[in-house]
């Protein structure tokens, strides 16, 4: 019971200290933390053990799309000086001109194109082998 009860005022405590999140980004400590944690009860009781791999693998997607977002917004920048705003704002807005979709930096309709015959000699490039 002891037990329990630290673990519960742990978990309070850490909730106080993770930082706000918001709804429009992916992953974080929570929500991958629980999954982790369901998956680990699951797989021969392990759920703390779960919850923190899931935590830490939620932390480490945010933190790529947070990375990913200021690098729009370096390149929305470039393409709009003096642009206001936050870099959310302006990974958006990049997003949106460019036809990209959250957590990718190319076009979404990025398939390959052909653009002509192949050389004489040379086999046509095979999409199904890049």
């Amino acid at each position: 019971m002891k037990k329990l009860l630290s673990l519960s005022l742990a978990a309070v405590m850490a909730v106080g200290v993770v930082p706000v999140a918001h709804a429009s980004e992916p992953g974080g400590c929570i929500k991958y933390g629980a999954a982790g944690a369901v998956g680990g009860h699951v797989a021969n009781h392990h759920g703390v053990l779960g919850a923190m791999g899931g935590c830490v693998t939620g932390m480490y997607v945010r933190h790529r799309y947070r990375k990913e977002s200021r690098a729009k917004a370096a390149l929305y920048d470039k393409e709009h000086p003096g642009a206001k705003g936050t870099y959310a704002e302006k990974a958006t807005a990049y997003d949106v001109e460019h036809s990209t979709q959250p957590g990718t930096m190319n076009p979404s309709n990025s398939a390959p194109q052909n653009n002509g015959p192949a050389p004489q000699g040379q086999p046509a490039p095979d999409a199904t082998h890049m």
